[in-house]
């Protein structure tokens, strides 16, 4: 009983700690629009994007967080388009977010070899505690854990709710170089499942990343070979995250592995600063890149939470009769760690 209890509690503050900070994808080059609006037609095909993340998979109710995004490049107006979808289901008490986002970017050729372009989003997002009617059941359980949240009118009062959230970025970069900066929440939308307000953190990332070609081989046609350092700061309120790690490409496969946390920090209880060891491995194809990474939990949370596992697709197509792209139409893509 003590047990389950310790569960409940875990699930309970893990729902509550969800209400303040955003989902996270351990792949977060695979999850472009995500990341930063300023991706939004940063190749030079149209884009397909999906991720699917199960986090602490050995708990009851496990906490699953999904993107879907499209994009695509106009060379025409020098712009990018797309649509972004993102959903959480948390915990055991099931709080559902579900985000629909529509994305623009602008692409600014300052030099013959570098792209500056700001972007911006524009979603509205649902959220609905499904599991409500659970937290009078917990308490009548009397477990005798004051950490158990007591039944009040503020917990009957939950209900769905909606709100418009907005998001803005920028990008530079060349063919092998990349350094961004994106705001999510800038309006600070209340998020608040009853009738007391309750204002979204605004969330800052700054990433960035450098491929190096490492063996290209004397001879054409030979497999591309390149690693890719990689940086992903955030800071959402009083949480802070650093995601650091290096890529392995060769072609078609690819290894990396990156740490989340910032090690100097060792006095907190957020679980945050501390969080995990990240493995990564994954196949490119012409259209198709697909990744599989493992979240190994190092912060006090330990490995009996299963960590987490995560998936990517990412498919390319090209809708143009050509490839060739005209003076006028001249685009420089930017690169990818993976």
């Amino acid at each position: 009983m003590k047990r389950l209890s310790i569960l409940i509690t875990i699930f309970f503050l893990g729902v509550m700690n969800s209400l303040a900070q955003d989902v996270q994808f351990s792949q977060f080059s695979a999850a472009p629009l995500y990341l930063n609006p300023a991706f939004a037609g940063s190749s030079y095909e149209h884009r397909f994007s999906a991720n699917y993340r199960v986090q602490w998979p050995n708990l009851p109710k496990a906490f699953n967080s999904y993107a879907l995004s499209y994009d695509y490049n106009m060379p025409s107006l020098n712009s990018g388009f797309g649509l972004l979808l993102v959903g959480e289901n948390a915990g055991s008490l099931g709080l559902q977010t579900t985000s629909i986002g529509l994305v623009y970017s602008y692409k600014l050729q300052i030099t013959d070899n570098w792209v500056l372009s700001p972007g911006i989003q524009f979603s509205y997002t649902f959220r609905n505690l499904s599991g409500a009617d659970r937290i009078q059941g917990f308490n009548q359980l009397n477990f005798g854990n004051p950490d158990i949240p007591p039944t009040d009118p503020a917990f009957r009062n939950i209900q769905r709710t909606g709100f418009v959230d907005l998001g803005a970025g920028f990008l530079i970069h060349n063919k092998n170089m990349w350094l961004g900066f994106a705001a999510h929440h800038i309006n600070r939308p209340d998020n608040s499942l009853n009738d007391s307000p309750i204002e979204q953190e605004v969330k800052y990332s700054i990433h960035g990343g450098y491929r190096i070609p490492i063996l290209s081989g004397p001879f054409r046609g030979d497999k591309k070979t390149s690693i890719a350092p990689a940086f992903l700061y955030k800071s959402q309120g009083a949480f802070d995250q650093l995601d650091l790690g290096i890529q392995l490409h060769y072609e078609p496969i690819s290894f990396g592995i990156w740490y989340r946390g910032i090690p100097i920090q060792q006095e907190v209880n957020d679980q945050a600063s501390q969080d995990a060891v990240v493995f990564v491995m994954g196949l490119q194809f012409a259209k198709l890149d697909v990744g599989y990474s493992y979240d190994f939990t190092v912060s006090g949370l330990g490995a009996n939470t299963g960590g987490a596992h995560e998936i990517s697709f990412m498919y390319r197509f090209n809708v143009r009769k050509s490839n060739r792209v005209t003076r006028k139409e001249k685009f420089v893509p930017c690169p990818s760690h993976y």
